[in-house]
């Protein structure tokens, strides 16, 4: 959780496209493309991310991916746990 200003719902998606921003450059500086890069790459990995947040009360990012367990070769597999052993 952060302290900042805070993200209005109805804006809450669009952070997350690329070169989107809320405010001008002069007032926060940055490309806009930080949120949708992360974005992207958690969902090449079957993950998601989002943000929780209020205009003047701060905002939570999260991400989810899912659980992946592989075997010695490699390859996906639920059924061993310990790929090392």
């Amino acid at each position: 959780m952060d302290n900042g200003i805070g993200i209005a719902p109805e804006h809450q998606e669009r952070i997350f496209r690329v070169f989107e921003r809320l405010h001008g450059n002069e007032t926060y500086p940055g490309t806009g493309i930080g949120l949708a890069i992360v974005r992207k790459g958690l969902e090449r990995m079957g993950g998601r991310s989002g943000v929780e947040s209020q205009p003047d009360q701060g905002s939570r990012f999260w991400i989810a991916l899912p659980k992946a367990i592989f075997n010695l070769n490699g390859i996906n597999d639920s059924r061993n746990p310990h790929p090392c052993n």
